[in-house]
């Protein structure tokens, strides 16, 4: 597996165009996500958030346009590279896509038992993985006994438990209250501050772009909260800003991106 160079974009799309039969769905879409960035995709439904996140795991490949993710151009890895590819990304998806037959704590652990990890390996993390999400003690439940929110929160430690250096979010507040999409998005935080997650995130609500930009992980507090000094907001790089992020509003195929970051002084 190709090795990162230092300084190299995590994820870089060069004007990709994707189609099919009822016509463009993404049309010259290019970005980059450096390390210890998260990138917010905004739109409505059916706008193609989801797709440009298949796009970036190498699940489908674009018309035309190329595609980078931690130093690989996706189009030119067979099948099989692909696969050990994706086992270093971290994935939640839309309604936490949890195995009902099996509890929290063997969800967790479904990926640290496909790559045959020691079992007490397994337990050590999976608690540490459920600790980090506030469940510790939920893991003998089954997701049928858990909250829309739970839920979602076990899905985010399934996606952390083997420390992958970036996670993909798709729509992680869908579906959710007001103070159960707020302590989704300051778990990402958490991931983002605490542990330097590079993150892809797909949202069609503004509040979780502007919480992640505006907030930052207080380790101290536990809790999500300003930075005590806030400059203008103005295009940065990391490691110099509290929250990198980058709002990319896609409509009708069109990509329109939007500086949504702010400066610590």
């Amino acid at each position: 597996m190709k090795q990162m160079v230092p300084g190299e974009p995590l994820i870089q799309f060069n004007d990709v165009h994707v189609g099919f039969e009822g016509g463009d769905v993404l049309r010259g879409i290019s970005f980059q996500v450096e390390p210890g960035e998260t990138k917010v995709i905004l739109g409505e439904s059916g706008a193609g958030k989801t797709l440009l996140m298949k796009l970036a795991a190498g699940l489908l490949r674009p018309d035309s346009g190329k595609i980078w993710v931690m130093g690989h151009e996706l189009a030119e890895m067979p099948e099989k590279e692909l696969l050990g590819f994706r086992r270093r990304i971290g994935f939640v998806f839309q309604e936490g896509a949890l195995f009902d037959s099996m509890s929290v704590a063997d969800n967790v652990a479904f990926r640290l038992r496909e790559e045959r990890v020691d079992e007490m390996e397994i337990d050590s993390r999976v608690r540490e993985a459920l600790r980090f999400v506030e469940l510790e003690g939920a893991v003998e439940l089954y997701p049928a006994e858990l909250s829309g929110g739970m839920r979602r929160r076990v899905s985010i430690a399934r996606a952390l438990v083997d420390h992958p250096p970036m996670v993909f979010y798709d729509s992680p507040t869908a579906g959710l209250d007001p103070v159960t999409s707020q302590t989704i998005i300051t778990l990402i935080l958490r991931g983002r501050d605490l542990q330097e997650v590079t993150s892809l995130l797909a949202t069609h609500r503004v509040q979780d772009a502007f919480g992640l930009a505006n907030y930052r992980f207080d380790s101290v507090a536990g809790a999500s909260s300003p930075p005590a000094e806030m400059a203008p907001a103005r295009a940065c790089r990391p490691p110099t800003c509290w929250s990198c992020v980058t709002a990319g509003f896609i409509s009708k195929g069109r990509p329109r991106m939007s500086c949504a970051r702010r400066m610590r002084t």
